[in-house]
């Protein structure tokens, strides 16, 4: 990480922004860039029971580079806990300069505090750019689960 960028555990102020940043997300898996709704936001991230943990990476300035959202799990192997990576994103502009790496390592270190045996996280097959990014990072995928989704419609 270069002495420009810092990781910072978002706060109930930044709400806005990930709702913003949300939309980014969006429109890069092929949605419609649309700000989800910053209340919403405030209720998962801040409220009485937060659903999860976001780290914003930010330049000297003060712009959102990127951001990483994890959970805590429990069972994984035993009665051990993991860490969920559930997105991990990095803004048009900022990409290729070290961010996700930067964004990584400090989920590797909120592991660590958290005593967690592993982080799990998935992946697109067709976003070769990440998949690449991990593969650089030196993890390989893991074949040994079916990944299922059970939505509102189902």
């Amino acid at each position: 990480m270069n002495d420009t960028m810092r990781i910072e555990q978002a706060v109930e102020q930044d709400a806005d922004a990930i709702a913003q940043l949300i939309g980014e997300i969006e429109s890069y898996y092929g949605g419609a860039n649309v700000a989800a709704d910053p209340d919403q936001v405030r209720s998962q991230l801040f409220g009485s029971q937060s659903a999860a943990t976001v780290l914003l990476a930010r330049d000297s300035g003060g712009e959102i580079l990127g951001m990483a959202s994890y959970s805590f799990l429990w069972p994984a192997a035993g009665a051990d806990s993991s860490l969920f990576l559930k997105e991990l994103f990095v803004c048009e502009g900022a990409r290729r300069r070290g961010v996700a790496t930067a964004l990584m390592g400090q989920v590797r270190q909120a592991a660590a505090r958290a005593a967690c045996n592993r982080v799990e996280w998935t992946a697109d097959r067709d976003n070769t750019s990440a998949l690449a990014f991990y593969t650089a990072l030196g993890v390989r995928p893991h074949d040994g689960k079916a990944f299922y989704r059970l939505g509102q419609d189902h």
